[in-house]
């Protein structure tokens, strides 16, 4: 599903520019806090606040991107994307972990932690 829109005259004005980059941002944000507070409870705090300060950080960037030209906004986006693709498979994994100890008795939290502590940090690589 792409939220994102581009604004439809490339010589629009400033205020044109940031009003379409605000309501892109305010129709991703449901989506993140919904993701961040999922992969928080289900899996890793310490992970997901990490992603969720880098995302509010890249969804600065896109916004001065959109500023500019079109294209340098691309960055930003496909950015975010990622850390929202990451932060949706903590929550898969923290509901399949939890549904494997519900009824099966067999927690792996303490590993998958660990893979998630280290696989937070491969997000700042651009």
């Amino acid at each position: 599903m792409k939220v994102e829109r581009e604004c439809i005259n490339s010589r629009s004005h400033a205020f044109e520019r940031v009003s379409c980059a605000n309501r892109n941002c305010m129709d991703a944000y449901p989506t993140f806090l919904a993701v961040m507070w999922c992969a928080g409870l289900c899996l890793s705090q310490a992970s997901a606040a990490f992603a969720g300060i880098i995302y509010l950080l890249v969804r600065q960037k896109y916004f001065i991107g959109y500023l500019g030209q079109n294209s340098q906004s691309t960055p930003g986006y496909l950015f975010g994307k990622r850390i929202i693709t990451f932060l949706s498979l903590m929550c898969i994994v923290g509901i399949f972990n939890y549904l494997l100890g519900r009824y099966f008795g067999q927690d792996y939290k303490e590993y998958v932690e660990t893979i998630t502590g280290a696989a937070s940090a491969l997000l700042l690589l651009p």
